[in-house]
């Protein structure tokens, strides 16, 4: 039994890997045999694969108001499963080829909130859902001015309709609590600001 718990498979065989739909997105259909716990190979199994370029989410951060700056748009994936399709999120982006993320967090904040970032600092990486996606997502907390920042934001040519608000951090960790915030992204940034804030405004004052 300790042999088991202690094993770490590191092996993955493809057998074959099929593209099914190809758009802004693409689908891949995977058949793979992985090593197991308990040591050998597992059975072959198929997996759906969505393929996604990966993203770029901030939080925007006044630490001397000790505010946050939040924006709400429509979300086509909350259409069917809430009665407000309308999600109050972080300033986000997807990294393009040649980018890196940094570079995204200063392009999305100016573009979807009108924001500059005096600096970021990087929270945390993570997969929102490896189960069927391979999108890998950069959080990261930026930091900025509050002061005059709001309004509607957004480019056109995407059909981007954006409003921005701020927030007090107070506010914003209570709507976390009481679901009014429900996207992945907003509430593990909120939630490590609540963990170091005390840290991020010594450091940023």
């Amino acid at each position: 039994m300790s042999d088991t718990l202690n094993t770490v498979p590191r092996a993955v065989q493809i057998v074959e890997r099929t593209n099914c739909f190809q758009g802004f997105y693409k689908l891949d259909k995977v058949r793979l045999r992985h090593e197991l716990f308990a040591g050998g190979m597992g059975r072959e199994i198929s997996r759906e694969l969505f393929v996604r370029h990966d993203a770029v989410c901030v939080l925007p951060y006044d630490p001397q108001r000790d505010e946050v700056v939040l924006i709400e748009q429509f979300r086509v994936g909350a259409l069917d499963k809430t009665d407000n399709p309308w999600l109050i999120e972080l300033v986000a982006g997807l990294i393009d080829k040649d980018e890196q993320p940094e570079e995204v967090a200063h392009r999305e904040a100016e573009e979807e909130a009108g924001l500059h970032f005096a600096a970021l600092w990087p929270m945390t990486r993570y997969f929102p859902s490896p189960g069927g996606s391979d999108e890998y997502v950069h959080l990261f907390l930026g930091r900025c001015s509050s002061e005059g920042a709001g309004g509607l934001h957004g480019l056109e040519e995407e059909g981007e309709d954006i409003r921005v608000r701020v927030w007090t951090f107070d506010d914003a960790l209570q709507a976390v609590r009481d679901g009014r915030i429900a996207n992945a992204a907003s509430i593990i940034a909120l939630q490590w600001l609540a963990l170091n804030r005390d840290e991020v405004r010594g450091m940023w004052r």
